[in-house]
């Protein structure tokens, strides 16, 4: 008598898919060198400051740190948004990705107008990176944040128009991802900037 053979039942798996590196592993590398750039600044910006505290507490008390927390808050609400655009647009919601992705280029770009304004305030005062070595700084760190603020709202507009073009299904997370971390890393970088340049004493 033959023995009943044992059949394998097939059961699906429901581990989760493995982690990945969110974005283009050239925006890593670029977002390392960026990081290690500001974090030379930030130390040397420390560094002047308690090699010039009375200059540097006499600028500091010229910054508007209403503008900066709102300016914060501008940054932090666009991470937010940046977050939930991917969400949708990882689940094909395509209008409801453009929505936030409306929301956050907002966000960059009320930064970008009430910077300006500082900016302008600044240089009609005569200020200008020849004034001390608190100017010198300021101007140097917070326009190199500009920039890159400025950067990160081109992308979020290219993946915004990508989203409205793109045909259903055929959606390119990955570069709407790229533009994401590089959006995360501007955010955090404010983050470490505000309390350094803005608020401590």
């Amino acid at each position: 008598m033959t023995a009943p053979t044992s059949v394998a039942l097939s059961v699906p798996s429901t581990a989760p898919p493995p982690p990945r590196l969110v974005g283009d592993l050239a925006i890593w590398l670029v977002i390392l060198m960026e990081l290690a750039t500001f974090g030379l600044m930030f130390v040397g910006f420390a560094w002047a400051r308690r090699s010039h505290p009375d200059v540097f507490a006499q600028g500091q008390a010229q910054l508007h740190l209403t503008a900066g927390t709102i300016n914060t808050l501008l940054l932090v609400g666009g991470s937010w948004c940046v977050a939930r655009a991917l969400q949708a647009l990882r689940h094909q919601h395509m209008a409801v990705g453009r929505v936030w992705l409306v929301a956050a280029l907002a966000t960059a770009l009320a930064f970008l107008v009430l910077k300006s304004m500082e900016f302008r305030e600044r240089f009609a005062q005569g200020i200008d990176l020849d004034t001390n070595v608190f100017w010198t700084l300021f101007l140097l760190l917070t326009g190199f944040h500009f920039l890159h603020v400025l950067v990160a709202a081109v992308l979020l507009a290219l993946v915004l128009w990508h989203a409205g073009a793109a045909r259903p299904g055929a959606f390119n997370l990955h570069g709407a991802e790229t533009a994401g971390v590089f959006w995360h890393m501007v955010d955090l970088l404010w983050l470490v900037l505000f309390p350094l340049v803005y608020v401590m004493r």
